[in-house]
C-alpha cells in the first residue's frame, strides 16, 4: 500500500504497529509524549481528543508526513474504562464487564503536516462478555496481560475466551481502527492505488 506522504505513527503500541504492518503500510514510529490528563466529555469525545493530542505532539516535528494519532478505551453504560492502575482495578473492570455488552472506542487523528489538514474520527465496536467466575477474573487479572490494556483485557490474548459476540471491527478492539483508517486516507487522497 503506497501513500503519497511519509507515514508516522505517534505510538509505541506493538498492537498498532502490527495492524499497520498487516495493512502493508510503510511507516516510522515516533512515540507521543502528550499529556493525557484533564480530558472530559463523552467516551467518543475523550478518545478523539486524546488521539488528536498524540498526533499534534508528534506532528510539530515532522515535515511532509501523515501523522497518525490513536487512542482506545472501553465504555460501559457511559463510564470510561482506561488502563487499570493495579490488579484490584483490573479485577473490578473485568467483573463489571462480565455478562454485559460494552463499547470499544478508538479515536483516530490524521494530520497532514504538508497542508496542516487535520481529520479526527472515532470507531466503535460492541463486545459482549459471557458471565465470568470470580476465579476466572482473578486468574486473568493476575496473568499480567490486562495491565496495559483499556478495559483490562486483550481480545487477541487470554480474554478471547470471554467474548460471546462482536459487532464491528475486530482490529478496533485490538487497538487500531483499520477500516476507518483506510476510509480516511482514501477520502483525503493520500492513498495511492
Amino acid at each position: 500500500m503506497k501513500m503519497s506522504r511519509r507515514v508516522v505513527l505517534a505510538s509505541s503500541s506493538p498492537r498498532r504497529r502490527e495492524i499497520l504492518e498487516k495493512l502493508g503500510v510503510c511507516f516510522d514510529i515516533v512515540p507521543s509524549n502528550a499529556d493525557e490528563s484533564g480530558v472530559s466529555g463523552s467516551a467518543d469525545e475523550v478518545v478523539m481528543a486524546l488521539a488528536r493530542r498524540k498526533a499534534e505532539s508528534v506532528a510539530r516535528e515532522q515535515k511532509n508526513a501523515l501523522v497518525i494519532g490513536c487512542d482506545t478505551l472501553v465504555a460501559l453504560e457511559n463510564e470510561i474504562f482506561g488502563k487499570p492502575a493495579d490488579i484490584a482495578q483490573a479485577e473490578e473492570m473485568l467483573s463489571r464487564l462480565s455478562g454485559n455488552t460494552h463499547q470499544v472506542l478508538s479515536g483516530l487523528c490524521l494530520i497532514d503536516t504538508s497542508t496542516g489538514s487535520t481529520r479526527t474520527s472515532c470507531d466503535a465496536t460492541f463486545v459482549r462478555f459471557r458471565e465470568l467466575s470470580r476465579d476466572e477474573v482473578s486468574a486473568y487479572a493476575h496473568s499480567g496481560e490486562p495491565m496495559d490494556k483499556a478495559g483490562a483485557y486483550a481480545i487477541q490474548g487470554g480474554a478471547g475466551k470471554f467474548v460471546v459476540s462482536v459487532n464491528g471491527s475486530y482490529d478496533n478492539i485490538v487497538g487500531f481502527p483499520s477500516e476507518l483508517f483506510l476510509r480516511e486516507v482514501r477520502e483525503i487522497g493520500i492513498l495511492e492505488d
